[in-house]
């Protein structure tokens, strides 16, 4: 699932480290911490621009990961699920975070386990 097709914005580890005037290490780290959440795609580790707001990871998707990943998904179906359209979102689960909608997020996220 790491070719992910979607019309987002990509970013490599170097790309995010320049665009959050970090290092490379600290960006492993908030990906490893669940700030942001990172696949390989064509083998390179990279995480959609969409899960940052301005500078800095989205406050909001943290939360989202640590649930999602409680629940078995693995980081493939994770990213999957919050770039594809979601039917009971009407929206992909990043467009809904993004527009405020954190718990109802949530609550669906809850009730994949």
């Amino acid at each position: 699932m790491s070719d992910i097709s979607s019309p987002r914005t990509w970013l490599t580890i170097p790309d995010l480290a320049e665009r959050l005037g970090s290092t490379p290490g600290k960006v492993r780290k908030l990906i490893e911490e669940g700030a942001l959440l990172a696949i390989r795609r064509d083998g390179v580790l990279s995480v959609p621009d969409v899960f940052l707001a301005g500078n800095l990871p989205l406050s909001e998707l943290r939360g989202t990961i640590i649930l999602l990943g409680d629940s078995g998904f693995s980081n493939d179906e994770m990213m999957k699920w919050l770039l594809e359209p979601e039917d009971s979102l009407d929206a992909a689960p990043i467009d809904a975070l993004l527009a405020g909608r954190k718990a109802e997020v949530r609550r669906v996220a809850q009730a994949l386990a």
